[in-house]
């Protein structure tokens, strides 16, 4: 779950980071209300979306004056950014940030994040903040440190200056930047986070180090235990279909091929995907629908994958486990006859009861193609798309 840079700003505070100063809103008189609080000379106004980029699509402005920031903060609301993260189709801006202005000396990157394959948690600095990381990687990876942490309850001062070191940073900065990392990694703990992205962090003409930008996102699965975390949650962010699969608790994911798929199983669903795109296609999405869906879970996740409208096809593979065929073909067959389907339908059966749901299947009076195996099904919707 993704999260506002001023939300994530307020996290890093509480748990002792540097941020600069600031106010958010839903509407510009609430704006601008909250900004006479604030000292300063210039105001660094924010469009807050779930994607970065913003600085590029004009979502970020240096402004003078209230009346500067009044008359931007009304062109901003409402706007639709385009960015490298958002595809062409843009997020509405639906609430401001304003912060202070910082003097910027110098500019670096740091984030926290879980590294998967080694099961610690990585922590990435650079000198070259305020870019694309990947970017740097790709040019200059000199200029990136990668430092792997084991998963303890305080991190050691001398694990701290190794994150560090890249920054070349003397006296009270120094010690600033490792209490920093110090309150990172409490916060990445006690979050439950998944990353945390400071970019850039800077250090100021006044010798202080501090947040200008931050990014974290947290993992779903533990949001069970972080209700004041879950209450974050900004609903205009995430696509329809998404929120819509989370109330039947399904592993859904939007992308933007043509062809849906159903699945039981996240290996096998991948496996459909990565087979999917072999024979030349993109899947529409990632649906799992678990190993012990029920007929009114099964017909949901159907519905949600007819409710997009690059579908041209549809790929259903079910392994029946846990999860009967029986019972998925009858959840396809009663979200079928509530819809108008109007694009071919491949299923491939195999395991627990598919003898039953290939008769039902079969018995509905539903146009589709049955396949025998997973090879067969990716090469039958392949070719009826076509």
């Amino acid at each position: 779950m993704n999260i506002h840079e001023h939300q994530a700003k307020q996290i890093l505070k509480k748990f002792g980071a540097a941020v600069p100063e600031g106010v958010y809103g839903f509407t510009v008189e609430e704006l601008l209300e909250k900004c006479k609080s604030l000292k300063t000379n210039k105001y660094v106004l924010k469009a807050q979306i779930h994607a970065g980029g913003r600085g590029k699509a004009g979502g970020v402005k240096i402004l003078d004056n209230l009346n500067d920031l009044e008359k931007s903060a009304k062109e901003l609301f409402g706007k639709k950014l385009v960015t490298h993260q958002t595809g062409p189709e843009g997020r509405e801006v639906k609430r401001l940030y304003v912060e202070v202005s910082s003097n910027i000396e110098k500019e670096f990157y740091l984030s926290c994040l879980v590294d998967r394959a080694s099961s610690k948690i990585a922590f990435i600095s650079s000198n070259q903040g305020g870019m694309d990381i990947e970017e740097v990687a790709i040019k200059s990876p000199d200029k990136i440190l990668t430092n792997k942490i084991e998963l303890i309850d305080e991190i050691s001062d001398e694990e701290c200056e190794k994150i560090i070191e890249i920054f070349h940073l003397e006296g009270n900065p120094k010690i600033e930047a490792i209490s920093l990392i110090k309150s990172i990694y409490k916060m990445f703990i006690k979050t439950d986070a998944n990353m945390v992205e400071i970019n850039p962090l800077i250090l100021t003409k006044e010798k202080k180090i501090i947040c200008l930008d931050a990014k974290v996102n947290f993992d779903s699965n533990a949001l069970f235990r972080q209700p004041k975390i879950l209450e974050l949650r900004d609903l205009n962010e995430e696509e329809p279909a998404e929120i819509e699969a989370s109330k039947y608790e399904l592993a859904y994911i939007k992308l933007d091929g043509s062809i849906g798929c159903m699945v039981n199983g996240a290996g096998l669903a991948m496996a459909t995907m990565d087979i999917i795109k072999l024979y030349g296609e993109e899947p529409a999405n990632f649906l799992d629908v678990g190993g012990g869906a029920s007929k009114e879970k099964v017909s949901a996740a159907f519905k949600i994958i007819l409710s997009d409208k690059n579908v041209k096809g549809i790929l259903i593979n079910i392994f029946g486990g846990i999860m009967r065929c029986d019972v998925l073909a009858q959840g396809v067959v009663d979200a079928a006859k509530e819809m108008n389907i109007n694009v071919p339908l491949v299923v491939r059966l195999a395991g627990t009861n598919f003898r039953e749901g290939k008769e039902i299947l079969d018995n509905s009076g539903l146009k589709l193609i049955s396949a025998e195996n997973l090879d067969d099904a990716a090469k039958k919707i392949v070719e009826a798309i076509k």
